[in-house]
């Protein structure tokens, strides 16, 4: 009884958690079966299950061809993004369902979490008062989109830098560096990859690790769902048997279920950064001097202790990563 009460209070933050997220995200089902449900519990709203087998589309893309982002010239923030600070506030994208990245305090009802100090920072280097900001909420699918629409000037949501990403946005120097694990209740027997077979693997749809589980774990349905919380709802609804999810996430997971558990092997590397309109060489180069800040006066570290000791991410920011010179001119 006491397990139930647990996850049924723990399903219920998630529930409340999701319900705020942004929809109307378009779900291509084929080959996908009609979400069911399950003792009479059906899916989270816009849920796909793909059936055992389908075939990776690709490859799991990590960074390690990226050139890099833009290094800061000495510009002032009029001089690199005027429009901005003419408007007198910043807007970014974020999640609001990622407890300890980015997610809204139901008690309080305001935002917290890494990523929301992150947006902070930026906006006190441009404005010199850290509350400049107007949050978006974005879903995975829609953060490229949301920059290419115009709809926000940043985004900060957990998005690692992919070759297919690279190609329609542009990227800060990485602020977090986390790496891909299994998930999984303690009650339901998996202990690695080997007892995969036969279960369901939930991800978020649009993150590059739907690929990933398609590779890793040929022989089990796959549940997209749109939000990580829904993810862990799932599970503890007995739709999905585990997540496969980066650790920085899958740490706010377990502070929200004791009964879950992280299995220790890794599956790739993940670097967060932050998304900019492409081409906008002065946002990203403004974002940059926050990522140079944040390192050297200790900001950086100061804001991981708080949200994420303990967690599976790297204790260290991320090494600066600049493209040569030469390229960097051309972009400006």
């Amino acid at each position: 009884m006491k397990r139930f009460t647990s996850v049924a209070a723990a399903a219920l933050l998630c529930a409340s958690l999701a319900a705020c997220t942004s929809g109307g995200e378009s779900r291509v089902a084929t080959p996908a079966t009609s979400p069911p449900s399950y003792s009479g519990v059906p899916l989270p709203p816009g849920a796909v299950l793909d059936r055992p087998g389908v075939a990776p589309e690709t490859g799991f893309a990590q960074d390690t061809e990226w050139e890099g982002s833009l290094r800061p010239d000495n510009a002032t923030p009029a001089e690199r993004i005027p429009d901005v600070v003419e408007r007198g506030r910043i807007v970014v994208g974020v999640d609001q369902s990622q407890y300890l990245l980015s997610y809204r305090d139901v008690t309080a009802g305001d935002l917290r979490g890494f990523e929301i100090d992150l947006a902070r920072e930026v906006s006190r280097d441009i404005f010199g008062d850290p509350d400049r900001v107007d949050f978006r909420f974005v879903g995975s699918q829609q953060r490229a989109q949301s920059l290419q629409n115009g709809e926000v000037d940043i985004v900060i949501r957990t998005m690692s830098v992919t070759p297919t990403r690279v190609a329609s946005v542009d990227f800060s120097t990485p602020y977090l560096t986390s790496y891909v694990r299994l998930l999984v209740p303690r009650d339901r027997g998996i202990s690695s990859e080997d007892d995969l077979p036969g279960t369901t693997v939930c991800v978020v749809d649009g993150s590059n690790l739907v690929q990933l589980a398609r590779e890793i774990a040929p022989q089990s349905t796959i549940l997209r769902t749109r939000t990580w919380a829904d993810c862990l709802m799932a599970t503890q609804q007995f739709h999905a048997d585990a997540i496969l999810a980066d650790g920085a996430i899958l740490a706010g997971m377990v502070s929200q279920d004791p009964y879950t558990t992280i299995l220790p092997r890794r599956y790739g590397r993940q670097q967060y950064a932050v998304g900019t309109h492409k081409g906008d060489a002065g946002m990203t180069m403004q974002v940059n001097s926050t990522m140079e800040r944040l390192r050297n006066d200790g900001t950086w570290n100061a804001m991981y202790e708080r949200w994420l000791s303990g967690s599976l991410a790297s204790p260290s920011m991320p090494e600066l990563r600049y493209r040569a010179t030469s390229e960097a001119k051309e972009q400006q």
